[in-house]
This record gives C-alpha cells, structure tokens and sequence, in this order.
C-alpha cells in the first residue's frame, strides 16, 4: 500500500539562511537543497526561470545542487532538429549549474556518437550502473558518482535507466548496437553497499515511478529516489519501504526541491516541494538571451499547413499521421503508435514545420510489411497489451478490441473504411515507422521494407497537398468489453 506524507523542516534549520541547526559538534545538523528535473525534452523556455531559482538559493544556502533524471533531449526541433543536435539543451544545462545527470533512454535518440559529444561538452557528469559499453561506440559511464556538502560529507548518486520488454531502453533499437543492458533493480544490489560506505545512498533513476516503487521494496538502503521516465508529477513525497519517492512531471514545468536534513552522516528527515517555473516572474537574463537565440531559427516558421478546426487527443492526431503515411507511402494500411504522438493538440490555424517536429521528433523512416489480416491483428493486439489500452491509430481500416476484462486483447474485429471485412485471402501493404516494425512482436512471413521517407516527411508532404485538414471527431479504434 502507498503512503502519502508531508514532511514539515525544522524552523531553526533556516535562521540566517545558512542552511544549519542551532546544534554543535557531531549533533549539528547540515542542510542539503537538491533541485531536481526529469523527462525536459528539450524544453528550454524555463531554463532562464530554473537558473534564477537556483541561483537566488545559492546565494542563501550552501549546499544546493541541481540534478536531472534523464530524458533532456528529444521534443523540440531548435535543440534536437538542428546540425549539432541536443547541443543547446547541454550549453543552458551548463550554464544553469546542472551537477548530475541520470542517463534516459531518448539520449540516445540521437545515435552514440552524437551523445558522446554532447556528454563531453557537459560540466557535469551522466551517470547508469545498469549498462556495458565495452563493445559500443558510446564511451564509458560512471555508475555513480559522489557529490559533496561544504562540511566534506559525501553523498553517493546512483544512476539506473529503464528496460522495456526486449532488454532494451524505450528508443530505436539501432541507436543502441553494441550496448549489453541489464535489469536495473537486480544491478543496484552491486551497489547497496554504497549506504554502509557513506552512510547515505540516493538512486537517480529513469525506470518510471512504477519501477521505483520495486527498487524502494528490493533495496531500502536507499534514503530517497529521484525518478523520471513515467512523467509522474508527485505532489507529495511518496514513500515506500522507508524509501522517499519524488519526480517532478515533464517538459520543465515544474522542479523539486528537496531539503535533506543529515545528521551525523544521516539522512534524518526529508521535504519536498514543487514548483512551477510559470509562477515565478523573475529569470536569469543571460540564460534568457541564449533560449532566444537558440528558438530564433527562421526555418521552424515555415507554414506548412492549416487546420480549419483544432485537433484534440491521439485519435484526432494520429488518425493525421497515419493518413499522412498511407499517401505519402501509397499503401493499403498505416498504422501509428501512441508513443510516437508527442502533442496532445494542434491549434486550428496555421501549422508549421516547427509545430510537425514537435509533434514528430523521432526522425524515424517508414518501413511497409506485407500482412495478411490475421497478422494486422496480432500487431494491434500487441500493441493493446503494450499500452493497455488503444495503442495504434491506424488509416485505411477501422478496428475493434475485444478485451477480456484484464487488458487483454481476445480478438480484433477489423474492417475496411466502408465497413466491409478485410480479405481473409489477401496480403495488404501496411505502412508505419521502422520503431515499430523492429520493437513491436507481431506475425509476418516477410520482413518489412523500408521507404524513403521519414514519418515527419510524411506529415509534410500530406499538409502541402491538403492545407487545410479537418479531423474533428474522427475515431478509428474502440475497445469492447
């Protein structure tokens, strides 16, 4: 059972802002303010916001550190579309002070290489315990890393990146050749051992707040875990088997900050509070003046498109990328995975290329299988069990899931846009992003083929020969039960 709690400080812990008790000798108390961010996607608005706020902290208290728990890159083309991609995200990371950073699974979005660059141009250092580079052209990573208070206390930070089903983190599989992954919770028993060595141990995590729920119950050696990956915005420390449990949502709208109490080399009490960056009226003018260069990119302006209504929610956008997919690609079926749709809206109006490499950050090329409708199936009901719940939009067909009362997918009713059944006798060519054909498990005697477009190019191309789409109410997948 979860226990939610709040944890209030000690009023004498902030007499003269020096951040320590009215204690002496080994009793006092030392005060740690941890900052901490997860799954930014290359959100920079609030950067100049983020390095205000740390910055006004650490002129009243001594030990204030600013960490990330992974995913910086990957939502937004001015930092991840560009010749140097993710480089803008490092220099603001930079300059605001980051001291640490977990490795996400969309670092390496941008290939081994690019990410090699990227962790040499940090100041500061990524961290994960759970992976082997020794046969990969991404160069190796501490798996933990040791920060330390004005007094001399030591604080250990152990990084641990998530897996999905294949063993693999949630990003093109080709984009990680060479790398050995391994369980993260089974790799933190290497390193319980931190806790007696320093007597604090803190898990910098990118498993999600249901993993870190797992890792809390296996190791309690753990004082507190700061994760990322589900997008969890938790409210009010979350604890777990004596192990405290924050994350801060996504995209930079919020930050933790965290106050640890120690005491004779202890975690004795932890609080944390979140703040929305939007409330805070005050930024860092130099930050401020780089996020402006950097989102000064005339190219993202071009219109590409219009909407003479809003688009609203997956079935609406991703009913679009699947039909920008099928004519673009000239197949029977396309299909478009949930995870793929980064926006939840599109504005009625103009749409730019801008607004396409939000929506479609992952530069991932179309590839066309050759299925029968048996097959078709078994891909949606794949992607069914994935997401519990509807997964693939689709274009050229309409379906039906047929749960059996757990998230289970008994059967697929599928038909055609007329409504008809497909033929059982017949193969139909079947577009979707190469993601898909290689991390999805579904039937095909053939292996898929890839085309020469991008699921963006796609998206591009199909607004130039429609400028104004309208896809309000359109919904192309249900679920009975």
């Amino acid at each position: 059972m979860r226990t939610w709690i709040t944890l209030l400080l000690l009023p004498a812990l902030w007499l003269n802002g020096r951040g320590y008790g009215q204690h002496s000798g080994n009793d006092r108390i030392e005060q740690v303010i941890i900052l901490h961010t997860n799954d930014m996607h290359s959100k920079i608005d609030n950067m100049a916001k983020l390095a205000y706020l740390a910055d006004s902290l650490r002129a009243r208290f001594p030990n204030v550190w600013l960490v990330s728990s992974g995913d910086n890159f990957t939502g937004n083309p001015v930092v991840d579309m560009i010749a140097d991609p993710g480089y803008p995200m490092i220099d603001l990371m930079n300059r605001c002070g980051f001291m640490i950073s977990a490795l996400g699974n969309h670092e390496f979005d941008m290939g081994q290489e690019s990410l090699n660059k990227r962790i040499s141009q940090a100041v500061f250092p990524f961290i994960c315990c759970n992976l082997d580079v020794s046969g990969a052209t991404l160069k190796p990573l501490q798996p933990w890393i040791l920060l330390k208070t004005k007094s001399g206390l030591e604080i250990p930070f152990l990084g641990i990146i998530q897996l999905d089903e294949n063993g693999l983190p949630s990003s093109h599989p080709s984009k990680m050749a060479g790398i050995k992954f391994y369980d993260g919770i089974s790799k933190a028993a290497e390193f319980t051992q931190l806790k007696d060595q320093y007597g604090m141990l803190i898990g910098l995590t990118h498993l999600g707040v249901e993993d870190d729920v797992n890792l809390a119950h296996a190791h309690p050696q753990f004082d507190l875990i700061l994760g990322g990956h589900s997008h969890t915005l938790i409210e009010k420390p979350m604890v777990e088997n004596g192990v405290t449990i924050l994350q801060a949502g996504s995209n930079l709208r919020y930050v933790g900050k965290t106050t640890l109490d120690i005491r004779n080399g202890k975690i004795i009490r932890i609080n944390d509070t979140l703040i929305a960056l939007n409330s805070l009226k005050n930024e860092n003018p130099g930050i401020r003046k780089r996020i402006d260069i950097y989102n000064k990119n005339e190219e993202f302006a071009k219109v590409v498109g219009s909407a003479s209504r809003p688009l609203e929610g997956v079935d609406e956008i991703g009913s679009l990328m699947a039909d920008a997919v099928r004519e673009t690609c000239k197949t029977d079926i396309a299909v478009q995975n949930r995870g793929g749709i980064r926006l939840q809206s599109i504005s009625a109006g103009d749409i730019t290329l801008k607004d396409i490499y939000k929506l479609d950050p992952f530069n991932n090329p179309v590839t066309v299988f050759q299925l029968t409708p048996d097959e078709i199936r078994s891909l949606l009901c794949y992607g069914y069990k994935l997401e519990k719940g509807i997964d693939l939009q689709v274009s050229g067909m309409i379906y039906r899931i047929k749960d059996n009362g757990r998230f289970q997918c008994d059967s697929a009713e599928i038909t055609g846009p007329d409504g008809k059944p497909l033929d059982p006798s017949r193969k139909y060519s079947v577009a979707m992003s190469n993601y898909i054909g290689v991390t999805y498990k579904f039937d095909h005697t053939l292996p898929g083929i890839d085309d020469r477009y991008t699921t963006a190019e796609c998206l591009i191309q199909y607004l130039r020969n429609h400028p104004d789409i309208n896809y309000q109410g359109v919904k192309r997948a249900t679920v009975a039960h």
